[in-house]
C-alpha cells in the first residue's frame, strides 16, 4: 500500500509512569468506523457489501509503533449488500452461519514497520469459529484534536487518528465452503474475499 502522509504532526502521547513509558489507548469509535469486503460473482464482476458495527481498541504510539496491538470485533449478523436475499443467505450455514458465529475478531501484536506510516499487522483471524494467523496491511493516517459532541454540547477537545487496513483471505479457510457450479468449470463465488477496515479511533483520557 502507498504511504499515506500525515495529516498533522505527530505528537509523543506516551503516558510515563515509574519512569516507564506505556502506550497510548484508543477506542474506535462505531459511527465513522467500517468494514468491506468483495469477492468475484459468476467469474465476471466483484460483490461488495460492509459491516458498520465495528468495534475496537488498540495500544498505539506514533514514535514507537513496533509496540503497537490491536483487537477487532465485528458483528456478523449486520452484514449488507444490499440485496436482503443475499444477505440472508450469507447470514446462513452456508456461509457465515451468524446463529452460532455472531462475531468476526481480530487480534493482533506483531507488527512491521513497512514505511513512515505503513505498516504490517500480523493476528488471528476468527470466522465462522475458525481461526487463522492473517496479515493487515495498515497505513496511518495522522491524528488531530477536535470537537466532541454530547448532547449537543461540544465537551471536546478530544484527539482523533485514522487507519486504513486492508488484506486478502481464502474464505475455504475459514470454512465458509458454499458453492455451486457453471458450464466450462467455472464457479458462483470467487474464493478470495479482499477486506478493507477504515478505522477512525479517539484517544483515552488519561
Amino acid at each position: 500500500m502507498a504511504a499515506v502522509a500525515c495529516l498533522s504532526s505527530c505528537p509523543k502521547v506516551l503516558d510515563v509512569f515509574d519512569g516507564e513509558s506505556k502506550m497510548a489507548k484508543w477506542t474506535f469509535e462505531p459511527g465513522h468506523t467500517a468494514a468491506e469486503f468483495r469477492a468475484r460473482h459468476m467469474m465476471v464482476t466483484y460483490v461488495r457489501g460492509h459491516f458498520k458495527d465495528v468495534h475496537g481498541s488498540l495500544e498505539f504510539d506514533p514514535e514507537n509503533p513496533r509496540n503497537s496491538s490491536v483487537e477487532v470485533r465485528i458483528d456478523a449478523r449486520k452484514i449488507w449488500t444490499g440485496v436482503k436475499e443475499r444477505d440472508d443467505h450469507l447470514r446462513s450455514a452456508d456461509f457465515l452461519d451468524v446463529e452460532h458465529n455472531p462475531e468476526i475478531t481480530f487480534m493482533g501484536n506483531q507488527v512491521e514497520i513497512k514505511g513512515e506510516h505503513d505498516y504490517a499487522v500480523t493476528g488471528d483471524l476468527t470466522i465462522r469459529g475458525v481461526t487463522r494467523q492473517v496479515c493487515l496491511d495498515v497505513s496511518y493516517l495522522g491524528e488531530w484534536e477536535t470537537p466532541w459532541w454530547e448532547d449537543g454540547v461540544n465537551k471536546g477537545p478530544k484527539t482523533r487518528a485514522g487507519f486504513v487496513a486492508t488484506t486478502k483471505i481464502n474464505r475455504q479457510d475459514f470454512g465458509v465452503s458454499w458453492q455451486d457450479t457453471m458450464d466450462r468449470g467455472g464457479i458462483v463465488v470467487g474464493n478470495q474475499v479482499d477486506i478493507a477496515i477504515d478505522v477512525e479511533a479517539i484517544l483515552e483520557d488519561t
